[in-house]
């Protein structure tokens, strides 16, 4: 059965597709969550560029004591990919490969332990990905689990926590020096 068109329906059309260039609203969430992450961007140095190179040595150092280092970090931005990627697809909590939420101390400089927090949080951000390449973008307003925000609100909430901890990972490289 053919769908009626509408001012309404082929305004809400072009919201989630631009006739001219092809770019879906998922498209433009995707190169988001791509450039805060490990693509280059306009804003300068992403969360996977703000540790490149950086040694278990200088990954575990501090500005001081009960502030976070870059390696606890890191892992507390893989564990919220994970979070918004549970939340996305309604699956159950305990996924996550470590125990624990939030912070994971890290004290100790371990290059293996280093690494494979770096893989932790590339796996979870290509987990993360695999999901928003999936969302209807006719939903993309609608609530995560019944609460006040919405999906898009969601994926564009990660957007933001890589940049804001690509930031800080920056700073504190500035301040060991």
């Amino acid at each position: 059965m053919p769908v009626a068109h509408s001012a309404e329906g082929d305004a809400l059309c072009a919201l989630h597709r631009n006739r001219s260039t092809g770019v879906t609203v998922i498209d433009l969430l995707l190169k988001q969550l791509d450039q805060a992450f490990d693509r280059r961007s306009w804003h300068g140095t992403n969360l996977r560029g703000s540790i490149r190179g950086l040694s278990a040595r200088e990954a575990v150092w501090r500005p001081a004591a009960g502030r976070h280092n870059v390696q606890e970090i890191v892992v507390h931005a893989a564990y919220w990919k994970y979070t918004v990627q549970r939340r996305l697809t309604g699956s159950a909590r305990g996924g996550f490969p470590l125990r624990g939420s939030n912070w994971f101390p890290r004290d100790t400089p371990d290059e293996r332990l280093w690494r494979g927090d770096i893989r932790l949080l590339e796996d979870m951000h290509r987990s993360l990905r695999a999901v928003v390449v999936k969302l209807d973008p006719d939903r993309l307003d609608t609530s995560v689990d019944g609460g006040p925000v919405a999906i898009q609100g969601l994926v564009s909430g990660i957007i933001a926590h890589d940049l804001y901890h690509a930031g800080q990972i920056q700073l504190l490289k500035r301040f060991r020096k």
